[in-house]
């Protein structure tokens, strides 16, 4: 009697005991589901309203153009509209200060490129954001690199001639760029330093005033962003000795490129990437990076693109991380050498 009395209470107790471990179990996999599902939720959901897109930069220059673009497919992909906001002003500083402070809901994204992310950190003191902390990098939209373009009335018919009018008249001849610290600014200071020749620079307010002086004859070379360069190339306003980049233009197959021409010191490339505020759920950013993979397959967009003079491209967003490191490690030596003190 004894002995079936022990062995009920024992299995009484073995079967509280499984029914305690059943049900923390069961508590800890609704944890995780609820932790989970949430997140799976709002990607599926999203976007339920209207989204913006900053460009940092005035209308009409290359980063304007092609936020406009991305925005526009961006909308179709994801079957919302996404309205473009110009923030321009202190060389994109202040569009990257009011994206950084947006609320990071996956409504507000920025189209940032190597200016503001690179070369930025070297021109001024204090930037009123980080560049590295304050943002969600998703992934990259475009690369390329400037034309380097001469008036008509300058008398070099490639970069050896051009290489020599310069040495010959120094501190003659002036070039200009879109922004102290654009990626046209800094080629200019690269080829300087490199082949000894001096010129003056000369910073406009955005890409596209720095090509209509090139056309007008006040400015007597440009490294000119593609976009406002390409039209004025072909209708003959200006020449293009060479492209900065390491491969040929579509939009100019016959221009050689720096290094074709003899100029063979790596310069800096331009790109383009989305990025939102630091914070914003990563399903968001999953789906907004994977819109952007089908948005850089379609023709369409390879083909506008290539009109350009620029290129589709598509990557992680430790990727875009990675390439902002490689940058700055190239852009503080050449800020150094050239001199240029930060503001």
């Amino acid at each position: 009697m004894s002995v079936r009395v022990y062995s009920r209470e024992r299995s009484d107790l073995e079967e509280k005991y499984n029914m305690q471990t059943f049900l923390k179990r069961t508590f800890f996999i609704a944890c995780s589901l609820s932790a989970v599902f949430p997140t799976i939720a709002i990607g599926q959901a999203y976007p339920t309203k209207p989204m913006q897109m900053i460009a940092p930069y005035p209308p009409n220059g290359s980063s304007d153009v092609l936020t406009r673009i991305v925005a526009q497919k961006l909308g179709e992909t994801l079957g919302r509209q996404v309205i473009v906001e110009n923030r321009p002003g202190a060389a994109s500083n202040i569009g990257h200060e009011v994206a950084a402070k947006a609320p990071a809901d996956g409504y507000t994204l920025l189209l940032t490129n190597a200016a503001a992310m690179v070369t930025n950190q070297f021109l001024y003191k204090k930037l009123p954001f980080d560049q590295y902390n304050d943002f969600a990098h998703i992934s990259l939209v475009a690369t390329g690199a400037p034309m380097l373009a001469v008036h008509p009335s300058v008398p070099a018919r490639n970069v050896k001639e051009l290489t020599a009018l310069a040495k010959s008249r120094p501190g003659k001849l002036n070039y200009s760029s879109g922004s102290v610290g654009t990626t046209a600014h800094i080629i200019g200071e690269v080829f300087q330093i490199e082949t000894g020749a001096k010129m003056v620079h000369v910073p406009y307010k955005g890409g596209v005033l720095a090509v209509g002086d090139l056309v007008a004859g006040q400015i007597d070379l440009c490294f000119a962003d593609m976009v406002p360069g390409v039209p004025q190339v072909k209708s003959g306003r200006i020449r293009a000795l060479a492209v900065t980049s390491d491969r040929r233009s579509a939009a100019l197959p016959e221009v050689p490129t720096m290094a074709e021409s003899g100029f063979t010191k790596s310069l800096p490339s331009q790109w383009w990437a989305v990025a939102a505020p630091r914070g914003t759920p990563p399903a968001i950013l999953q789906r907004i990076n994977a819109a952007i993979g089908e948005i850089m397959k379609s023709p369409d967009i390879q083909e506008r693109y290539a009109t350009m003079g620029i290129f589709t491209a598509h990557t992680t967003p430790e990727r875009v991380t990675e390439i902002m490191k490689e940058g700055a490690k190239q852009m503080g030596a050449v800020v150094k050498a050239a001199g240029i003190q930060p503001e």
